[in-house]
């Protein structure tokens, strides 16, 4: 069998399958560099990938004269390149090269496999570990080879079937070696592409090409920037150690937990002190370093940022990496993980702190931002010892109630789209919403959860941060989280909404996810770090 296998949590699972809704523009490109060989070469084309309230990751392609490029960077995977040779629209040769996360995708990867089909057969060469080898395996006459991981792949594959007029295609699977059939099909305006049972809907712009793609029944939608996507795949090895000449020290620590596995994190300590209170950092939904950075904007790195702050501020930071990603183990539980096991987690993190001489026990508060924010009242209502915590753009509404906003935001902003068309997805929205809530232990937990459940017992102080651009979480959110805290009888609630911040809190007037790779400044708003760091210090006294 092929040796391509990637570990990838069963939200990222399903993106290369589902989202195949590129085919028309990358058709269009394809076909256009087939019909003018000496052109000049094509701009490469961005794509960043959207899910529940929060960004996956991106692709890029760059087309060329007998060929196409692919790069797939998305959080916490292997960036894969392929190349895609083809004659006029004919799709020949194709070369799939892994290469561990940060690592230059210009050096050599740790697996190279180029496939040919021939015939009824995939002839493949497997280059890892310093060493090659041949396979032939079987697969079906007419078949080509698609890259399951790569969304823009899986859409040439989808265009090359329009194309031929084929109802059906057979499919040799790169992951797992195995041929399935694939269909594609026209219903109206909408394009319907079937591989394993599963179906994307495509709705076109008159001019040729998707604006943007919304697929109901997994909440994932892809759509193509107007900016670079600017993801670099230098060799990084990221320092979280304190900058020079900064008040505070960074430690590398491990936390035990009771599950089998320890999480890896950064403790920063203002120099000096003794018995300092600290802070622990929860992130949003997916894989996340301890920064909680996200590749499509560069030098984001928010809980840097928030610990730098507080350093300087005589508290105490733990940012730590996310369950199965970076250095922290329990990959192998990631994938039925919900927002509550994740809880856990964070109570492992504050076990671990009072456990250390130098942090006073009684003053550790928690900020979360995005599912952080849903995070963290469930934390602080099993644990009362927990001083305080801190909802950055927190949801106040169950996951179903978001993911219907978001679908009928995206519908609603897809201008080129008739009120027939608007009024097919609408219909199809709920039986996709169940559809995933049944398949996805974290989906599910998500849709059906209310935070005002947790929200009710918190009786600690808390603090609500809000972008009132955040088009992922919605600004009037943080005012019921507000009425609800205060309705259950919590008399110590600050809220602070900051004009013109998008969900990232950067500086944002549209508030777009489309538009945070053409972000200027990547820091945290200081105005949003000096209302964190005034209130930390005040109720940590």
């Amino acid at each position: 069998m092929l040796h391509i296998i990637f570990k990838r949590s069963r939200r990222a699972g399903v993106i290369a399958l589902l989202l195949a809704a590129i085919a028309l523009f990358l058709g269009t490109v394809l076909a256009t560099t087939a019909r003018a060989q000496t052109a000049p070469a094509a701009p490469a084309y961005h794509f960043v990938y959207l899910r529940s309230i929060d960004t996956l990751g991106t692709e890029v392609i760059t087309p060329g004269p007998s060929s196409i490029v692919g790069l797939l960077t998305m959080r916490g995977a292997p960036v894969i390149r392929w190349e895609q040779h083809h004659a006029n629209t004919t799709p020949g040769r194709l070369t799939l090269s892994i290469f561990a996360p940060g690592a230059p995708t210009t050096g050599l990867p740790t697996q190279n496999v180029v496939v040919n089909m021939v015939g009824d057969s995939a002839k493949l060469t497997i280059s890892a570990n310093g060493t090659t080898s041949e396979q032939a395996l079987l697969s079906a006459n007419g078949a080509v080879a698609l890259i399951g991981n790569s969304v823009l792949h899986t859409a040439l594959m989808a265009d090359h079937a329009r194309g031929a007029k084929m109802a059906t295609l057979p499919v040799f699977l790169t992951s797992g070696g195995r041929t399935m059939t694939a269909t594609v099909s026209q219903q109206g305006d909408t394009t319907v592409f079937s591989l394993a049972g599963m179906d994307v809907r495509m709705l076109w712009d008159p001019n040729g090409g998707p604006r943007e793609m919304i697929i109901p029944a997994q909440n994932l939608r892809v759509v193509r920037t107007t900016a670079a996507a600017s993801v670099s795949s230098a060799p990084v090895k990221i320092d979280y150690g304190a900058p020079a000449n900064a008040p505070y020290t960074a430690e590398d620590v491990i936390i035990p937990t009771t599950r089998g596995y320890t999480l890896a994190g950064t403790l920063t300590r203002p120099k000096g002190a003794t018995k300092m209170p600290a802070v622990v950092t929860i992130s949003g939904s997916g894989p996340q370093d301890r920064d909680s950075r996200i590749s499509i904007v560069p030098n984001y790195a928010p809980f840097r940022d928030i610990a730098d702050t507080l350093g300087r501020r005589g508290i105490a930071v733990l940012r730590v990496d996310d369950r199965g990603v970076g250095a922290s183990g329990g990959a192998s539980s990631r994938a039925n993980a919900t927002s509550a096991d994740f809880a856990d987690d964070v109570a492992s993190a504050v076990a671990y702190l009072r456990t250390r001489a130098d942090i006073d026990g009684t003053r550790i508060a928690l900020a979360g931002h995005s599912e952080g924010g849903f995070i963290a009242p469930m934390v602080a209502a099993k644990d009362p010892a927990v001083r305080a915590i801190a909802l950055l753009a927190g949801p106040a509404y169950n996951g179903r109630r978001i993911l219907e906003f978001q679908n009928e935001n995206g519908i609603k902003a897809a201008t080129q789209l008739t009120d027939t068309q608007r009024d097919s997805l609408r219909r199809i929205v709920p039986k996709g919403l169940d559809s995933l809530a049944a398949a996805n232990a974290w989906m599910g937990f998500f849709m059906r959860t209310e935070p005002s459940a947790a929200l009710r017992r918190v009786k600690q102080p808390t603090l609500v941060l809000q972008g009132d651009t955040d088009q992922q979480v919605t600004p009037e959110q943080a005012d019921s989280i507000v009425t609800i805290l205060k309705g259950s009888g919590n008399t110590r609630v600050t809220m602070r909404h900051f004009p013109a911040t998008n969900h990232l809190f950067l500086i944002d007037p549209s508030g777009a996810p489309a538009g945070y790779t053409a972000l200027k400044d990547t820091h945290v708003r200081r105005e949003v770090l000096g209302t964190l760091a005034d209130w930390m210090v005040r109720v940590m006294k």
